[in-house]
């Protein structure tokens, strides 16, 4: 198996270790700082393989999301997605103050990768922030609302893009709706609190559309 080279600022490490503080940057994160997560939305565990030598990042299928990584800006990523025996080539370069969120996902007897990348400028310490991402091309445009209600927390949202908004901090289920109708059961987000970023994704799968959750976490 080839592992290319990440690039020199670029470090991953193994799962025990993604609580832990990641050495992303040889000196330090400066001005030209971007973000980059991993989504695992496939039925086997995938890893990402980074710098040659180093531990890969593997990502279970019960906890699909990595933490968002700081990276150079001002450097191309480079590396492999590995997963059910397929090998994807990662080389994606991200803007400055961007967050990019890389999904890989089931696509016919192999697997894809989907890049959706924001630049968060809706901060509010008084509510939470949430995000809406569709990588499901079964959903070309999505719709999310609570779950019971009939008002969209997020509307007509195209294939690889997302919408983020702030919402005030509640318990909350939300319901996917693709064409007008209802899919799959409510997922229960939990309580949302102030301050906190959170993310639903929408990814394809055998029995089709399905929502992920995650807390948008960066890496210290």
């Amino acid at each position: 198996m080839i592992r290319p080279v990440l690039g020199v600022a670029v470090l991953f490490c193994s799962a025990h270790a993604l609580a832990a503080d990641f050495a992303l940057y040889p000196t330090g994160p400066d001005q030209d700082a971007a973000f980059i997560r991993f989504v695992n939305a496939t039925t086997a565990p995938v890893e990402v393989i980074g710098q040659a030598g180093q531990p890969p990042l593997r990502l279970e299928t019960a906890a699909p999301a990595s933490l968002l990584f700081p990276v150079d800006a001002s450097s191309a990523i480079k590396g492999s997605l590995v997963g059910g025996g397929h090998t994807l080539a990662l080389d994606l370069k991200v803007e400055p103050g961007e967050f990019a969120t890389i999904v890989v996902v089931p696509q016919g007897d192999g697997v894809e990768q989907v890049a959706v990348r924001e630049k968060p400028d809706d901060f509010n310490g008084l509510k939470a922030s949430l995000a809406f991402v569709n990588v499901d091309k079964s959903c070309s445009d999505a719709s999310l609302r609570p779950a019971g209600r009939t008002g969209d927390l997020f509307k007509a949202v195209p294939v690889a893009s997302l919408q983020r908004r702030s919402i005030n901090p509640v318990n909350l289920s939300v319901q996917l709706v693709c064409a007008n109708a209802n899919v799959g059961a409510p997922l229960d987000l939990g309580m949302l609190k102030a301050g906190e970023r959170y993310s639903v994704l929408l990814v394809p799968s055998a029995s089709g559309p399905r929502l992920l959750s995650t807390t948008d976490t960066l890496s210290h």
